[in-house]
């Protein structure tokens, strides 16, 4: 972003909200803690930074014993999302063990293991209490967000300050507001590598085909075999049946994954030129459902290309427009992936002649879908594992980032054990060098 923008964002201001975010919360405290934090454009590093400290009564503070890189990250590593400042703490995925709570928190205790939800929900808001936590009232100061969209929606993890500012979880230490509905304790007998998915992916997956409406029977087209699209893939398969599931990507190895375990239909798209008319040969008529996990990096045309490049749009709508033209008349398309601004040459027509219900799932409120997902794998519906492929320290944090960005060979997703951390459980990814 240029220095323009930035000043314009400052003069807005920022709006009150209910809790301290990064930069009001006191960092007086001496101990310190390693940290992945933000300094430009593909400039992440490990620095030591003051260990935070609970600032509100409804605050705990975690000892983190695991985090993670998610693909919604990369956005922050490009520095492709607004208001992000220099020094932010990175990460929105994590668990750890409870250190220590304020005085109005009651649901959880130091001692116990818990996940945290990525979004900062208060709980009893006129949003929350329709469940709808990541559109919570009070957890988001960007006066930028409610110019851009109309309203803020609510506070989020290390996810720079157009979503709230709040320090996040690549760290060996976080703080929690309202600890009493952003936390759920985990039972002893899920281990680590399974819970710390709850934070986020599990409950996105779930909540976008749940919302997108999917029923048993219904042929649906996954866009993206990332983690959240492949975890789609596996609730759509186990737990949703759907019929069939086409899924388009241009990674052999996760096409052939989401082949041999659940099923999937795979579309390589660098095979394949015209995914549409594809689709609709083996699908006569089209799909009954979309679900978009793949979002607004993933351009195809030249057009495209160069409007981005140049700053003419911010996101492509060259996925959505693939969707358009491959689901059936009166289908539904939800959206998952990631988009955040404005999109040219988007197939409106479609959309209206057609008749087509086109479904923003927003961030998925996943403290709404917790215990269900948590049900599903303790009774082993679903795992969340089969998409963990490495395991490294948080030290290693700057390099797994360069990595996932460049797609490196058979990296899905990653567990970041801290000095905290368990062992590595029975059968998962061992500690290795990045």
């Amino acid at each position: 972003m240029n220095a323009a923008a930035n000043l314009a964002q400052d003069k807005m201001g920022a709006k009150p909200t209910a809790t301290a975010n990064q930069d009001s919360q006191n960092k007086s405290e001496k101990r310190t803690m390693k940290a992945c934090v933000w300094h430009g454009k593909e400039k992440v590093a490990l620095e030591n930074v003051p260990v935070p400290q609970i600032t509100d009564p409804q605050d705990a503070l975690i000892k983190v014993t695991g985090t993670t890189v998610c693909g919604s990250d990369l956005h922050l590593y490009h520095g492709e999302i607004l208001q992000l400042k220099d020094g932010d703490i990175l990460g929105h995925e994590l668990m750890g063990i409870v250190d220590q709570v304020g005085e109005d928190v009651t649901a959880v205790k130091p001692g116990d293991r818990v996940v945290a939800a990525f979004n900062i929900a208060c709980g009893s808001c006129e949003y929350c209490k329709k469940k709808l936590y990541t559109s919570c009232e009070v957890t988001n100061d960007s006066s930028v967000e409610e110019k851009l969209y109309g309203q803020k929606t609510g506070g989020i993890m290390g996810y720079s300050h157009f979503v709230g500012g709040f320090a996040g979880g690549q760290a060996e230490y976080t703080r929690i507001p309202f600890a009493n509905n952003n936390l759920i304790k985990v039972p002893d007998s899920v281990i680590d590598e399974k819970a710390l998915f709850l934070s986020d992916i599990v409950c996105t997956a779930y909540h976008a085909v749940w919302d997108a409406g999917c029923s048993e029977g219904e042929t649906v087209g996954v866009w993206g075999a990332g983690p959240i699209g492949l975890h789609v893939v596996q609730w759509l398969r186990n737990v949703f049946k759907a019929k069939r599931i086409i899924l388009v990507d241009n990674v052999e190895a996760r096409l052939h994954l989401a082949q041999q375990r659940w099923g999937a239909e795979p579309v390589n798209f660098d095979e394949i030129s015209n995914v549409s008319e594809h689709v609709n040969k083996i699908v006569p008529g089209g799909l009954d459902r979309v679900i978009d996990c793949a979002g607004f990096r993933y351009t195809k045309s030249i057009v495209h290309k160069v409007e981005r490049a140049v700053g003419l749009e911010t996101d492509a709508s060259d996925i959505i427009n693939e969707c358009l033209r491959s689901v059936r008349k009166f289908g539904t398309i939800g959206i998952i992936a990631d988009y955040a601004g404005y999109t040219n040459h988007f197939l409106i027509g479609a959309l209206m002649e057609k008749g087509i219900r086109l479904i923003g799932c927003g961030q998925a409120p996943i403290q709404r879908h917790w215990h269900e997902c948590l049900k599903h794998i303790q009774d082993g519906t679903f795992d969340p594992t089969v998409i963990l492929t490495h395991r490294f320290n948080l030290d290693s944090i700057a390099e797994v980032y360069k990595r996932f960005d460049e797609k490196d060979a058979g990296m899905m997703k990653v567990f970041i054990a801290t000095k905290f951390s368990n062992p590595p459980s029975e059968g998962m990814p061992q500690l290795q060098d990045a």
